[in-house]
């Protein structure tokens, strides 16, 4: 099943600059093959549910091993069966509204 979700991995105990964990999820999503829109407060992900969700815990995995003694995540997410649908699509959609 495809899945596009919204993922914010925060590493607690590590100060304030957070953007070496973040970089290093980064690294993770693409080189699970996934495809990514990086925003200010998280990263859309786009691919198989079961890929996409590998990727979340390796994410985990590569941060933990990075030092961060604790980790809390947000992941909003949805699914359709109705029609394939892309991160472009849904962004392409709103501002054809906008245009109107």
């Amino acid at each position: 099943m495809k899945v596009m979700i919204d993922l914010c991995i925060v590493p607690l105990g590590v100060g304030v600059s957070l953007s070496p964990y973040v970089a290093a999820c980064e690294k993770v999503l693409a080189e699970a093959g996934l495809k990514t829109a990086l925003h200010a407060y998280g990263t859309n992900v786009e691919g198989e549910w079961d890929e996409v969700f590998a990727a979340v815990r390796r994410c985990h995995e590569v941060v933990h091993a990075m030092g961060a003694p604790r980790i809390t995540t947000t992941i909003k997410l949805g699914t359709r069966t109705d029609r394939t649908q892309n991160m472009e699509d849904k962004v392409r959609s709103v501002q054809e509204k906008l245009q109107a």
